[in-house]
């Protein structure tokens, strides 16, 4: 008699499907400052706000990525401080047999646009709780970023090369 697994043998030469998920959200840091106050709040005057918002990427093995948007929002009055806002929206995603020039565009663009939600929600939240009325942050077309991004880093390395052979150049 002979032994037979009833188990389908795996089929070792079949690609394996690509596959993207996201293991975790989470508010990695966030801060409220008041310089300020008490002072600054009996100023009736509209606030200037100015808005700062970046994208770090940390690979934390082969398939596994946190991606963090991180953003600062100042609001001045007469130029001192009303309040400002630091947080760091993070998230933890798995790629799994996407090529590699598939990865970096879904870490500038896919990534950033599922976290700025809960940063825009966080925010708003942290400066209505603060006393303020909330602030909206404006939608952001992380493409045209991710874009503009890797324009600039072609730029340097053109001009890095430039410079490296100009150095190498006999005067």
């Amino acid at each position: 008699m002979t032994d037979k697994t009833s188990a389908p043998q795996e089929n070792s030469d079949k690609p394996k499907e690509p596959g993207f998920r996201i293991q975790r959200i989470y508010l990695k840091d966030l801060s409220l400052e008041q310089p300020n106050a008490p002072q600054i709040l009996l100023v009736a005057a509209e606030p200037q706000v100015e808005v700062e918002i970046d994208v770090a990427v940390n690979r934390l093995s082969e398939e596994i990525f946190e991606v963090a948007l991180i953003s600062t929002v100042t609001a001045k009055v007469d130029s001192k401080v009303l309040f400002l806002v630091e947080a760091k929206q993070a998230g933890i995603f798995e790629f799994s047999n996407i090529p590699p020039e598939q990865v970096d565009p879904m870490l500038g663009i896919t990534c950033p646009t599922i976290l700025y939600p809960y940063l825009r929600s966080n925010i708003a939240d942290t400066i209505s709780r603060a006393g303020f009325q909330p602030i909206h942050l404006n939608e952001i077309n992380f493409h045209g970023m991710y874009e503009h991004r890797m324009m600039q880093a072609q730029k340097a390395a053109e001009e890095a090369a430039l410079a490296e052979s100009k150095g190498s150049l006999p005067n």
